[in-house]
């Protein structure tokens, strides 16, 4: 499969079997989230939560299937797990609710956790998994910090593991750079482009941290 970083907690995931397109949680720019409109066309669109930062599903072409609820649904071939989880860590109370997404495509399970807000109890990890990839916020203040987030990932332990929403030059958010998460990693492959394919022969044996750079 190929992933794209388009940007913030949005990527792009397509199928290499027929070209079946996901695009991950779409902004709306502006209010503090600079980067550029997204313009791309999908199959399905996840939306981990309702926050303007990740639910433009308008903004993605194509008519796709939204996908924005709990539970295990085919989707186009598809199958996707939504489990719920809370966007902050005092259940929900502080900025509501948020669903982890897990699917299967080319063989590799693949794990977007939204905006999640807490580290991961063992029922929700059973409910997660095995997972190849995994895309995880590291910026902190509105979703889990850098420590959190390396706690999780280890929890988790996806071989690939793509940070997102953390502030760059185009993020007015009061969120952490990418560098606190990085910080005493080993194990961290930065591309110069925003896309990658992944695939189960290229898999890594140990857990690698992959920095792709947004597209927009």
């Amino acid at each position: 499969m190929k992933v794209k970083y388009l940007a913030h907690a949005s990527f792009m995931i397509t199928s290499e079997e027929n070209n079946l397109k996901i695009i991950t949680d779409p902004y709306t720019p502006g209010q503090g989230l600079n980067y550029a409109p997204i313009n791309e066309t999908a199959d399905i669109v996840t939306v981990s939560h309702d926050h303007g930062d990740h639910n433009n599903i308008k903004a993605v072409k194509g008519n796709p299937v939204i996908v924005k609820k709990a539970g295990t649904q085919a989707v186009k071939g598809i199958e996707i797990k939504g489990i719920p989880v809370f966007h902050d860590e005092s259940n929900g109370s502080k900025r509501g609710n948020n669903l982890i997404f897990c699917f299967k495509i080319n063989g590799l399970s693949v794990c977007h956790l939204g905006d999640l807000g807490h580290t991961l109890d063992q029922k929700q990890l059973a409910e997660i998994g095995s997972a190849d990839v995994l895309m995880i916020p590291v910026g902190g203040y509105f979703t889990i910090d850098a420590k959190a987030a390396t706690e999780v990932a280890s929890l988790i332990g996806a071989r690939v593991v793509f940070p997102m929403h953390y502030k760059t030059g185009k993020t007015g958010y009061p969120i952490s750079p990418l560098d606190d998460f990085l910080k005493d990693k080993k194990e961290v492959q930065k591309q110069s482009s925003s896309e990658i394919e992944i695939t189960r022969q290229n898999l890594p044996e140990k857990q690698k941290i992959i920095v792709l750079q947004p597209a927009l």
